[in-house]
């Protein structure tokens, strides 16, 4: 694995930690033991499916996963220094794909 892409699947792993904090550390060990329960995903295991992890907060928040998912494309857009900037066609696997690209080219 390129130094990069380990390191934007670093940043990924921070975000997604810093974005289930809004459900406060009791939330956010419930969706971590969901996910691993119900999808066999292991927390570790997230940057490298990203769309399972998606997946599985849809399955577990319905439409408010939107919330959580912006909260984490925000927070990983912030610690890669690339501008947000909202899209309406954009889903939570559009923005994280976009966010490897843009770390790739300046990288």
């Amino acid at each position: 694995m390129a130094p990069m892409e380990k390191l934007v699947k670093q940043l990924l792993f921070d975000a997604i930690n810093d974005g289930l904090l809004t459900l406060g550390e009791s939330g956010r060990k419930a969706v971590y033991f969901h996910l691993q329960k119900t999808f066999s995903l292991e927390m570790e295991e997230i940057p490298e499916k990203p769309e399972v992890f998606a997946e599985g907060l849809r399955k577990i928040f319905g439409v408010g996963a939107e919330v959580i998912e912006k909260s984490i494309i925000k927070s990983l857009y912030q610690k890669l220094g690339i501008e947000y900037s909202e899209k309406e066609d954009f889903n939570f696997l559009r923005y994280w794909n976009e966010a490897k690209q843009k770390a790739d080219k300046s990288s």
